[in-house]
């Protein structure tokens, strides 16, 4: 009789441990070293293009009104879009050392223009609030700079403390700037531009790998300086809790939301038809600016509203996946607080714009009507373009495939993934320096000398001194 000895199988544990680990990475498309910018590039002209066309849409009928040509609004979005678009260009070439030397600098420009915009004969008060400079062709609202420069001057300060990172250095170089450019933008008053610049504070630290007890200790003192807010003003009050019942004074605090409402409501699923809105008769308020989502709503329906935060998803995934990729810690600190500061305005926009905030006057990013607005963030779409092309992968893609000149011009390659803040002075640098040689202050310039690879490698011993002679005639 034969007996057949089987072998014992292995465990699980065993075979999970030969077994390779497949891990899913999403599409193959996801994994190119140019994905990140594409990616940046691509949600953010759809967003562009999106708003042009709904600016011509929801401000024609008012200009009309108004004894204008229906398309002169719409014409000058797209001059705005135009010269955001070279800013982009410009912002996309700019070298991360440049940005990072010229951050501190740019602050105290950004400070200065605060408090000129409160200066009666150069800030210009508009709807009770004194938050732009006539440049004659145009208004400039410096809150808007403030943003941006305060997100890179953020970055610049935390990158260099990184290597002694605590809490306390965290907040103490960040908090207090935050506290002066607040203070200067709620003396305009604008509070939208306050919670903005929130936004970008709240980016920085939570890249900056602060302890998420000290955001709640943050929420509750934000609420309780909201409360202190709401109990000494009543206009106040009224308009931050009017979201909760605008039906209860539709004529004054209500007027918006109300309407914005009823447009989201009358345009269904698919939507009234492009051109056809009724509440841009001069019904709704602001339509082109602070309600366009609601404009969208209602002449693209549901489906236009899903296309719109979809794109904004995807620019959120977008710079979100470059601070994830980059080597450099400033290129990762920026790309969150301005992802942060973007995602959660366009946030803030259609949320009150649906009923769930309260209003606070934002505008839709990159796609309400608007000239500051519109040139400054289409700078920081350059920016993060610019951030995703210091990828390792991109920056080896970038110098190694045959570009044409156009793609060169527009996109140059940076020299390395970690730019140092300053560039580094080479041997021959230092020699072509000018230095004062002899008591008599003669310029003699350091090239006319030979240089170092020509000059000899060893100088010629000394000769030794003769020993010294000893009485007698002894050495």
């Amino acid at each position: 009789m034969t007996t057949t000895q089987t072998r014992p199988r292995p465990g699980r544990a065993a075979r999970e441990e030969r077994a390779p680990v497949r891990r899913w990475s999403g599409p193959a498309w996801l994994d190119g070293p140019m994905t990140s910018c594409h990616l940046v590039l691509g949600s953010a002209g759809l967003l562009l293009l999106i708003g042009l066309v709904m600016v011509f849409s929801a401000s024609s009928i008012e200009a009309a009104l108004a004894d204008e040509p229906a398309w002169a609004p719409g014409v000058q979005q797209l001059i705005w879009a135009g010269l955001g678009l070279g800013a982009m260009l410009v912002t996309m070439r700019l070298p991360i050392g440049l940005i990072r030397r010229w951050s501190p600098i740019g602050l105290v420009v950004v400070a200065v223009l605060l408090l000129l915009v409160l200066v009666p004969g150069i800030g210009v008060r508009l709807n009770g609030a004194r938050q732009w400079i006539d440049l004659g062709f145009t208004l400039f609202q410096p809150s808007e700079l403030a943003k941006i420069v305060f997100a890179l001057w953020g970055a610049h300060v935390l990158a260099l403390r990184e290597r002694y990172l605590t809490t306390s250095s965290l907040l103490v170089p960040v908090l207090p700037v935050f506290g002066v450019l607040s203070l200067l933008i709620i003396a305009e008053p604008d509070f939208g531009g306050v919670v903005s610049l929130g936004l970008v504070l709240t980016g920085l630290l939570w890249a900056g790998g602060m302890p998420l007890r000290w955001f709640g200790l943050a929420a509750a003192g934000g609420a309780a300086l909201l409360a202190v807010v709401v109990t000494v003003s009543a206009e106040r009050r009224d308009r931050l809790t009017s979201f909760m019942d605008p039906f209860a004074d539709p004529t004054d605090s209500g007027f918006q939301a109300i309407r914005g409402m009823y447009a989201l409501a009358s345009g269904g699923l698919w939507g009234v038809g492009l051109g056809n809105s009724a509440m841009k008769w001069n019904i709704l308020p602001e339509a082109e600016s602070d309600y366009i989502f609601a404009i969208i709503g209602e002449e693209l329906g549901f489906l236009g509203c899903l296309v719109v935060v979809t794109l904004y998803g995807v620019l959120a995934y977008a710079g979100f996946r470059i601070a994830r990729r980059a080597a450099d810690r400033f290129v990762q600190l920026s790309c969150v607080a301005i992802t942060v500061w973007l995602v959660g305005q366009a946030t803030m926009n259609m949320g009150y714009v649906v009923g769930l905030l309260p209003v606070t006057g934002v505008t839709l990013p990159l796609i309400s009507a608007g000239g500051t607005s519109l040139i400054l963030t289409l700078a920081v779409v350059g920016l993060l373009a610019r951030f995703a092309c210091t990828e390792p992968a991109a920056v080896e893609s970038l110098s190694s495939r045959d570009r044409g000149r156009i793609s060169r011009l527009l996109l140059p390659a940076p020299a390395a993934a970690v730019e140092p803040v300053r560039p580094r002075r080479r041997p021959e640098d230092r020699d072509a320096r000018s230095r004062v040689v002899g008591s008599g202050r003669t310029l003699v310039h350091a090239r006319s000398a030979p240089a170092r690879s020509q000059r000899p490698a060893e100088r010629p011993a000394r000769t030794p001194p003769p020993p010294a002679r000893r009485p007698g005639g002894q050495r």
